[in-house]
């Protein structure tokens, strides 16, 4: 990531009604750090409880349902054609039940027939979803020909995700395929690519087309209430600043930090926006533990992915938590549990569902789209908002 700063925001004429009235922007600082000292650094606030969803689908040795395609359907040995995302969540326990059910499979064990073809399919399917191991198993698969066709090209991809994730055997194969090339697999494609699509709404042909509903600050919220008052005001006086919408600045602190100012990750994230070194390095942040710096470059670095992905908030999420150049190379939001998960619970803060979230507006001075945004919107992320 470069380290120079930003450029400064341009002026905003629609933001300056959002302002409130006798505040000056250089006090702050100081307001916002007196009322922290006031009512104390939170451990974490109440917030709403995490994302769950009914248990799984598939137990070993069951057929695969037909809401997952079914396998007469599928020709995943040849063409690695990912069965059909469920139409309803997928916990965690599921993608396990997945994977166990693939193990048993691939090498024959526990009474049932060895079945590469049906166990590369239940390994794509927790590949989707992020499961390490499932993307590591499946690559294997693929660099070996264990029972289905060899592809290399996927399975540096399938390698580098699971290495990504901290699977250390992935990391030697990855190192030793090195870095992927052409496009994703089919089993790294968001399965939320599989979810329905909003129905479109009939225009009459002498109509203009309604104007394209935007993310836009929102009056009342729900974290409004249940954030600290001194974070939530500091928040919807400077966000304008910013060209972001309050509600998500609140929503990824609450994701990230639960609003505890004093907050610092295994991996050095540090403050309420919970900022790396080389992202606050970046956006010119000296003390990532001060609250009013953390929030600023926090926003500066929300306005900067606005930008670069052109208001797709489901990017601009993913890419907070991963990084941008991991949604480029993955063409949307990338297969990481971690990333999934984080998006969802983002999402539940900011009380918005996937298939009906609307693009944020960005100002497209600061700084060029991704070069990865065409190819983003061929495979159909982008451009189903």
């Amino acid at each position: 990531m470069p380290a120079a700063a930003p450029p400064q925001p341009k002026p905003n004429t629609v933001a300056r009604s959002w302002r409130r009235p006798g505040v000056r922007a250089a006090a702050l600082p100081t307001l916002l750090a007196l009322a922290l000292n006031l009512v104390g650094a939170p451990a974490q606030a109440q917030l709403p409880p995490k994302v769950n969803a009914p248990a799984g689908m598939v137990l070993p040795g069951q057929p695969l349902p037909a809401d997952l395609g079914g396998p007469a359907e599928l020709v995943l040995p040849q063409a690695m054609v990912p069965p059909r995302a469920p139409q309803v969540p997928v916990t965690s326990a599921q993608v396990l039940r997945w994977r166990d059910e693939a193990a048993l499979l691939e090498h024959g064990d526990n009474g049932l027939a060895r079945d590469p073809a049906r166990a590369a399919t239940l390994y794509c399917q927790a590949a989707r979803h992020g499961d390490a191991q499932a993307q590591y198993a499946l690559a294997w698969m693929l660099t070996n020909g264990r029972g289905i066709e060899r592809n290399d090209a996927a399975a540096a991809y399938l390698f580098a995700a699971a290495a990504e994730q901290g699977l250390p055997q992935a990391q030697r194969m990855a190192k030793a395929l090195g870095e992927p090339q052409g496009e994703p697999p089919p089993c790294l494609r968001p399965p939320e690519l599989d979810l329905p699509r909003p129905p479109a709404v009939a225009q009459a042909p002498d109509r203009a087309a309604p104007a394209r509903p935007m993310l836009l600050p929102a009056l009342r919220h729900r974290l409004y209430d249940e954030a600290p008052k001194p974070i939530v005001d500091y928040v919807k006086i400077m966000a304008p600043q910013y060209q972001v919408a309050p509600q998500l600045v609140l929503a990824i602190m609450a994701a990230e930090s639960g609003f505890n100012p004093n907050a610092v990750s295994p991996k050095n994230a540090q403050g309420l926006m919970q900022l790396i070194p080389e992202t606050a390095a970046r956006f010119a942040v000296r003390d990532p533990l001060n609250p009013s710096q953390n929030i600023r470059g926090g926003m500066a670095y929300l306005r900067w992915l606005l930008a670069f992905f052109e208001g797709d908030v489901p990017l601009v999420i993913a890419a907070y938590n991963a990084g941008e150049h991991a949604v480029e190379r993955y063409r949307g939001v990338p297969p990481y549990a971690e990333t999934r998960f984080y998006l969802r619970r983002v999402l539940a803060f900011l009380g918005e569902s996937l298939p009906l979230l609307p693009p944020h507006p960005f100002d497209a001075g600061i700084t060029a789209a991704s070069p990865a945004m065409p190819l983003i919107r061929l495979m159909g992320y982008a451009a189903r908002r």
